[in-house]
């Protein structure tokens, strides 16, 4: 079980993130996705300071070496404020089915990077595993709206821009794991490291919002919506708290290639899920697309 460490780590943070994605989407449409995101992100210093003060012996990671809080600070500037930037335009533009289906790129970039800036290698059964993965989330994800499409009548240009601005949502967090990779190296904390990029991340992400005069009307919103509040204590617990810490550990202990697959997964863990919260239906392609997921991750597994 130990050597496959990160396997799990990757295949648990699938799961968080899939909660988080219910607890953000309610809240969401309550509050708005800025507030979310700014105010998850707040949450998550505060919890992760204090489970790091309770395991580490220190509030914050003081004694880690600059280049470390290089390394871990500009992965939380690229992946929890570029990437989700990019993300929530591709949203805006191209609607959320489009936009979660060139998010699947995601593992494809990591590979791409690790290949380029770590010199990882990844063995031939191992890339049919990654490939058998994205395409069933990929033929997943390509019916949710098949005959009632999200995306809007928009010229070609816009349509491309969309495009790119989901293509750089996958991009940030490939980017991401990447950077968190080198700032992990000597067996260094993953609670630590999770820290330090929700230290860098959420102080700009602030800095933004009091720069732009939105930070009072972000409080505001809250105070309107106490329901709010508690999922997004939910979302953040599961996301930015735990999801996160054991997605380092994962690209820690397991190629990126394979810890971003695993991770790809959510999409295809929401499926019951949705079923549950929301009550969507789940079709025959569906259950198709999940068992060909589940078959790459197996490969991934058994490689």
């Amino acid at each position: 079980m130990a050597a496959y460490t990160g396997e799990l780590a990757a295949l648990a943070t699938a799961f968080c993130w899939s909660f988080t994605s219910i607890f953000f989407t309610l809240s969401g449409r309550m509050v708005g996705s800025p507030v979310v995101n700014r105010t998850r992100l707040l949450l998550a210093v505060v919890m992760v300071s204090l489970m790091h003060w309770v395991l580490e012996g220190q509030l914050l990671p003081l004694d880690a070496e600059p280049s470390r809080w290089g390394w871990m600070g500009l992965s939380g500037v690229v992946g929890f404020v570029i990437g989700d930037a990019f993300l929530f335009q591709a949203f805006v533009m191209i609607g959320p089915r489009l936009s979660m289906l060139l998010m699947a790129l995601n593992p494809v970039m990591g590979v791409v990077l690790a290949w380029a800036l770590l010199s990882e290698e990844l063995a031939v059964i191992e890339l049919a595993g990654i490939f058998l993965t994205i395409g069933g989330v990929a033929w997943v994800l390509a019916e949710r709206h098949q005959g009632t499409s999200s995306l809007p009548d928009v010229s070609p240009r816009y349509y491309l821009v969309g495009v790119l601005f989901g293509l750089g949502g996958a991009l940030g967090q490939a980017s991401g794991l990447i950077l968190s990779k080198q700032g992990l190296e000597g067996d260094f904390s993953a609670l630590s490291g999770n820290l330090m990029r929700l230290i860098a991340s959420t102080s700009l992400i602030w800095l933004l919002a009091i720069a732009a005069g939105k930070a009072r009307s972000n409080f505001q919103a809250l105070q309107a919506h106490p329901r709010a509040i508690r999922l997004l204590i939910g979302g953040a617990i599961a996301g930015p708290f735990i999801g996160v810490w054991l997605s380092l550990i994962a690209v820690q202990h397991a190629p990126v290639g394979i810890a971003s697959t695993l991770m790809s997964l959510t999409p295809v863990i929401l499926l019951p899920l949705g079923r549950v919260f929301f009550n969507e239906a789940i079709s025959q392609r569906a259950i198709g697309g999940t068992l060909l997921a589940m078959l790459g991750t197996a490969i991934l597994f058994l490689a």
